[in-house]
């Protein structure tokens, strides 16, 4: 409707559940570009990543953008039944990577991560190794802990969090109240502890901060401009975690992007991001 470019709805199954992953056309004139694999923000559809599917494949860029489980058209919705969360979201990465396989052999290939799906992204590395992936965009992700935030914002962001995690223990699931659309409530658990603690709990039996401090990816770290809920003290708190990998900070500005932005809308205004992120994946080695 807004003259985005049409995306095929495909599906990839998972234990207990079903994911969307919308596959945008080819950019014109080439099948072997770069594929970048885009992983939402907490509650978000994969559907509202369509503006900036459009830059990057203007930007000369493949794209797949896949629905958090539990959100848009992945399922299962959340319930007092589903307990998932972080695990299974950096497990559903791998389910996703390994459907593409046959459209990514021979290309560069690029996972991108929005918020909770750029923590997502970064823990399937950490867990699973990062042979499948040549490089990790994180765009407005942080680890939301609340002695990271600047002047006297963490003294909210404390009770916050916590009181989210303990309605969506009491209630069984998160109903979205305000925030994140309905999760559940191992997400918003998980979640929590990095805001309470600093660090990723252990999953599955792994301490997931070691295995952060030895993923050897390539990381470019674009933090945004006035974004409510990870501000750019956030992301370099997140970044301080990935010892071994070489990280390139950025910051996306309000100047570049000629339009006002916060946590969600610098999907609206993201061709010179988009540029950046092109060039970030032509100048990884190739495969």
């Amino acid at each position: 409707m807004n003259g985005d470019p049409e995306y095929a709805q495909e599906f990839v199954d998972v234990d207990g559940g079903r994911l969307g992953v919308q596959v945008y056309p080819e950019p014109t004139g080439t099948t072997t570009a770069p594929m970048v694999v885009i992983w939402p923000a907490m509650g978000v559809r994969a559907r509202y990543y369509r503006p900036f599917a459009t830059a990057l494949r203007a930007a000369g860029l493949a794209v797949v953008v896949a629905d958090l489980r539990g959100t848009g058209a992945s399922t299962p919705a959340p319930s007092r039944a589903d307990r998932h969360g972080y695990a299974e979201l950096a497990d559903d990465v791998g389910a996703v990577l390994g459907a593409l396989k046959p459209r990514l052999d021979g290309r560069t290939r690029l996972l991108l991560g929005h918020s909770l799906g750029g923590q997502a992204a970064l823990l399937h590395l950490a867990l699973h190794g990062g042979g499948e992936v040549d490089g990790l965009a994180l765009i407005a992700v942080g680890i939301p802990y609340w002695r990271s935030y600047p002047g006297r914002r963490g003294l909210g962001v404390l009770p916050y969090t916590q009181g989210i995690a303990a309605t969506a223990a009491l209630l069984g699931v998160w109903p979205g109240w305000g925030f994140g659309g309905r999760q559940a409530r191992g997400v918003i658990r998980d979640w929590a502890h990095t805001a309470r603690t600093g660090r990723f709990p252990q999953l599955n039996g792994t301490d997931t901060e070691s295995a952060i401090r030895a993923v050897r990816t390539p990381v470019l770290a674009v933090s945004v401009d006035d974004d409510q809920y990870t501000p750019h003290e956030t992301m370099d708190h997140l970044c301080a975690k990935l010892d071994g990998a070489p990280v390139t900070r950025q910051r996306f500005t309000v100047a570049e992007a000629g339009a006002t932005l916060d946590h969600f809308t610098w999907v609206r205004a993201s061709a010179p991001l988009a540029r950046r992120i092109a060039g970030f994946a032509g100048d990884l080695p190739p495969r």
